[in-house]
């Protein structure tokens, strides 16, 4: 199959080209490395990689009508700086626009794109189904809501994925990356009074699997566990990791840009594909964490805004 991957370079999208390529897929990858990493993307068999942002249109139509996918695979997202409503807008709005235009060109079979579960707002039900309203409050989840309604609005088969938290090699986001590196050195951590759902990354592509089938579902659904887990949860887990023992630290309400709890209702993706998460969350952060003791971590990004200095 020739799958294009935007954002092949970030961790959902490297962590899928090194399990399809084994498969025999064909991939391409478009990427402009302003997150991920140019390393993880090495000149191999199977796989051709474009520099370029999905907000460039010349480009995007150039690497379609080159690659001439069957599938593609939208990951790419702005989300380094929360202020930068302008490169969100760019990449997430019009760069979702140029795709969406490019497939349609080119007869794409599926359209897979990623979204995330900020989409929802502040939720009034837990977990939050499907057809829960969509009512984002920051430049990245309104881009990226405004982005996935061009998609469906392409007239490609689409499959739009509201993501969990999904942990694996090269993660550099959130709380896990974050308490690993900052105990390691010895340096101070607190905690934001809010609960996450998250996803191991072994779930995450066994349905990817799935999804890519000509004949899979297409439609919104939620890649979840459907449970919600305290971010202190997972500062408690990385001490004990790292032997430091039960520590105190200082709990903090939620930012203004940040949500309380998030955890996703996966009950329609178990209906219509049969899945479901497999490994435990306390496996999920601990698979995590020995692969940073293998492996370590760089930079550590995050879509909410640093807290005001006291």
């Amino acid at each position: 199959m020739r799958i294009l991957i935007t954002g092949g370079a970030g961790c959902l999208g490297s962590n899928l080209i090194e399990h399809w390529l084994p498969q025999g897929h064909e991939i391409f990858v478009v990427d402009n490395f302003a997150t991920g990493k140019r390393e993880v993307v090495p000149e191999v068999p199977g796989l051709t990689v474009r520099e370029g942002s999905v907000a460039d249109e010349g480009l995007v139509n150039n690497c379609f009508d080159a690659f001439k996918p069957e599938v593609v695979v939208h990951s790419a997202a702005a989300y380094k700086d929360p202020d930068d409503w302008v490169e969100d807008s760019r990449t997430n709005v019009m760069g979702s626009i140029n795709v969406a235009r490019a497939a349609k060109a080119n007869g794409v079979k599926r359209l897979i794109n990623f979204q995330t579960a900020l989409c929802y707002g502040r939720p009034h039900q837990l977990p939050i189904p499907t057809d829960h309203p969509t009512a984002p409050f920051t430049s990245y989840g309104i881009t990226k809501t405004a982005g996935e309604q061009f998609m469906l609005l392409s007239e490609i088969p689409t499959l739009t994925l509201r993501v969990a938290n999904v942990t694996g090699p090269r993660l550099a986001i959130g709380p896990i990356p974050t308490f690993y590196k900052r105990l390691k050195a010895g340096q101070s951590c607190f905690c934001s009074d809010t609960s996450r759902d998250f996803l191991d990354m072994s779930d995450f592509l066994a349905f990817m699997d799935l999804a890519i089938k000509a004949d899979a579902p297409v439609g919104v659904f939620n890649i979840a566990s459907g449970e919600a887990h305290s971010i202190k949860e997972i500062f408690d887990l990385v001490s004990d990791y790292l032997s430091l023992g039960r520590l105190d630290v200082p709990i903090v309400p939620p930012s203004a840009d940040d949500v309380p709890v998030v955890s996703l209702d996966p009950s329609e993706t178990l209906r219509s594909f049969g899945w479901q998460a497999q490994v435990s969350f306390a496996d999920t952060i601990r698979r995590q964490l020995q692969w940073y003791d293998q492996f370590g971590i760089t930079d550590v990004y995050s879509h909410l805004k640093a807290p005001a200095p006291k």
